[in-house]
C-alpha cells in the first residue's frame, strides 16, 4: 500500500474514532487494488449492488453509468490513485473507484444459449445451459475452457462464450 494511502487511513481513525475499525478492514481489499504490481489490464468485478462509473477519476466530474449488478466483470485499463478506468461488457469506458472492485473472476454470457459442460472437452455432456447475460464466478481457466459457477450450478464453459475470461 502506497504511503499516501496509508496517511488517508490513519487521518480517518483519528477523526472518526474507533468505530472505523471495521471501515479499516472493509477498506484494505480496495487499497490491496492501488498496488502497481499488478499489470494492466486486468480483471476485476463490481463487488457491491450500486455502483458508479464517472468521466473522470473524481467525484466531482459527471456519473456516466450506474450498474445495479453485482458481480459484473470489468476490465481495468488504468489507474489513478484510488480510482480504476474500466471497460464494461458493452465496451463502455470510464472511472470506478477502486473500492467498489473485487478482484473475484467473474464472466457474462455473450450471444446465444451456452452449454456448460462437465468437463472442458466439446464432446462432454451438458451439465447446465446458460442464457446470454448470465454472469457466474470463473476458475481453472485452461485450453479455452473456463470453470464455470451461476449460483452453485457449476460446468466448464468455452472461452469465446464469455466475456471476462
Amino acid at each position: 500500500m502506497k504511503i499516501r494511502h496509508l496517511l488517508a487511513v490513519i487521518v480517518a481513525v483519528a477523526a472518526i474514532g474507533p468505530g472505523i475499525v471495521v471501515a479499516v478492514a472493509r477498506y484494505a481489499p480496495a487499497a490491496a487494488q492501488a498496488s502497481d504490481e499488478v499489470q494492466l489490464p486486468y480483471w476485476a468485478s463490481i463487488s457491491v449492488d450500486r455502483a458508479r462509473m464517472r468521466k473522470g477519476p473524481s467525484m466531482d466530474v459527471p456519473v456516466l453509468w450506474e450498474y445495479r449488478r453485482k458481480d459484473l466483470p470489468v476490465k481495468v485499463i488504468a489507474r489513478h490513485d484510488l480510482w480504476r478506468k474500466v471497460e464494461d461488457p458493452d465496451g463502455a469506458q470510464g472511472w470506478m473507484a477502486a473500492r467498489l472492485l473485487s478482484r473475484t473472476r467473474t464472466a457474462i454470457v455473450t450471444g446465444e444459449i451456452r452449454p456448460m459442460r462437465e468437463s472442458p472437452t466439446p464432446g462432454a455432456a451438458v451439465a447446465y445451459r446458460a442464457e446470454p447475460g448470465v454472469v457466474g464466478r470463473i476458475t481453472d481457466c485452461k485450453d479455452g475452457w473456463c470453470r464455470f459457477d451461476v449460483r452453485g450450478r457449476k460446468g466448464w464453459i468455452e472461452t469465446g462464450h464469455i466475456w471476462g475470461d
